[in-house]
């Protein structure tokens, strides 16, 4: 049974028309629309996730998958209307909740993104404040979700910390005096932080070390198997999807070109451009 389901996803950046979708994609080459000038970030994508599995999404930048990520993530305040002038169209269905989650009010969507649907932001910028302690950025989380005791706050977040294999000493420590990896780690623990039945990694190996990289993936994997949460990961890297995912998605100009098992994609691509992906990398 699907834990989250994604039906006809589009969103697109600019004001659109009526060609939008028929000359933009793979086969157009393109996701700029050469009538209105719109960019097609993503378009009619379908996707479901089961509880604790992993679904990768795997493409070159500028094939929509970033934008799919903030999407399923609810990363949009006002429903249908994204930011920077976005138009999000589809659905998303949750287990949890009733009806289309792109239509929920702000109030919903704020609790949602607290306690069900988590996203760790591809940069560190977006999804820390970096003058904060690291402690102090997991627990704004859990004083969003209602947490109020001060004790029980501190608990939590020393046992995040540990869980995440950041020091526990360095809780009280500016972010930005912490290593690229345990700034990733921290973002990973923040949403970790109310037991998110779905989490969305944004390109979480952006910017680090290859030896870095190993830790934090191995971390997460860890710490999802242990959890039983389900994942959605981003990423231009097929080493990353290669080792996270259960299944996985290949996006190419905002559309979904090929899908299927992880292991039957890289041993059995099947679409010339994932075949491309695979080569260039073996």
């Amino acid at each position: 049974m699907s834990l989250l389901e994604g039906a006809d996803l589009t969103k697109i950046y600019g004001d659109g028309c009526e060609s939008c979708r028929a000359r933009t994609g793979d086969s157009a080459g393109t996701n700029q629309c050469p009538v209105c000038g719109s960019v097609v970030a993503c378009a009619d994508v379908n996707l479901s996730v089961a509880e604790g599995e992993v679904l990768g999404i795997v493409g070159e930048s500028g094939s929509g998958k970033s934008s799919l990520a903030e999407t399923l993530a609810l990363a949009a305040d006002d429903g249908g209307e994204g930011e920077s002038g976005s138009r999000i169209e589809g659905e998303i269905r949750y287990a949890g909740h009733e009806g289309n989650l792109l239509e929920v009010d702000y109030e919903t969507r704020h609790r949602l993104r607290n306690g069900d649907i988590s996203l760790v932001h591809q940069h560190v910028r977006d999804g820390l404040e970096l003058d904060f302690s690291g402690g102090g950025n997991v627990a704004e989380k859990l004083l969003s979700a209602g947490w109020r005791n001060y004790e029980a706050v501190r608990e939590r977040v020393r046992s995040l910390f540990e869980e995440t294999e950041i020091p526990v000493g360095r809780m009280d420590d500016p972010t930005h005096t912490y290593s690229g990896g345990m700034q990733r780690r921290v973002q990973i623990a923040r949403a970790l932080a109310n037991d998110p039945a779905v989490v969305v990694l944004d390109e979480p190996t952006t910017g680090l070390d290859v030896s870095v990289q190993a830790r934090v993936l191995d971390t997460f994997r860890r710490v999802q198997r242990e959890e039983g949460v389900a994942a959605i990961v981003v990423s231009h890297d097929l080493g990353v999807v290669r080792l996270l995912a259960d299944r996985t998605l290949v996006m190419r100009h905002g559309r979904v070109v090929e899908s299927g098992l992880t292991d039957r994609i890289m041993e059995d691509p099947h679409h010339e451009y994932t075949q491309t992906l695979i080569n260039s990398v073996i």
